[in-house]
């Protein structure tokens, strides 16, 4: 089932660099030739959500997306994604990057 995400981009691994980060032999396959953009889900906070969150001990939310479509590092996107097996990891089937 399909459920559209929003999270800021905080790291990009291009196609071509796979074989330089040590991946989940599962996140490596899913990934093959399409990018991996590590996310920190619900987009870019506030300085209130930061500090709320700080001092409430609650840590934001990291996710992973597969995509066949680049984002730049600090860009916020809005992903129609598919969970997968694999915890935190979502295959984006649309991306819309919104900023950079």
């Amino acid at each position: 089932m399909a459920e559209t995400l929003r999270g800021e981009v905080v790291h990009v691994v291009d196609p071509a660099e796979l074989d330089e980060y040590e991946l989940d032999a599962e996140l490596r396959t899913l990934a093959e030739s399409r990018y991996v953009l590590v996310c920190r889900k619900g987009g870019s906070p506030s300085w209130f959500e930061r500090v709320t969150s700080f001092l409430t001990r609650r840590p934001i939310e990291a996710i992973t997306l597969v995509s066949d479509d680049a984002a730049a590092e600090g860009s916020e996107v809005t992903a129609t994604v598919r969970e997968t097996d694999i915890g935190g990891v979502y295959e984006a089937t649309a991306l819309e990057t919104v900023g950079n």
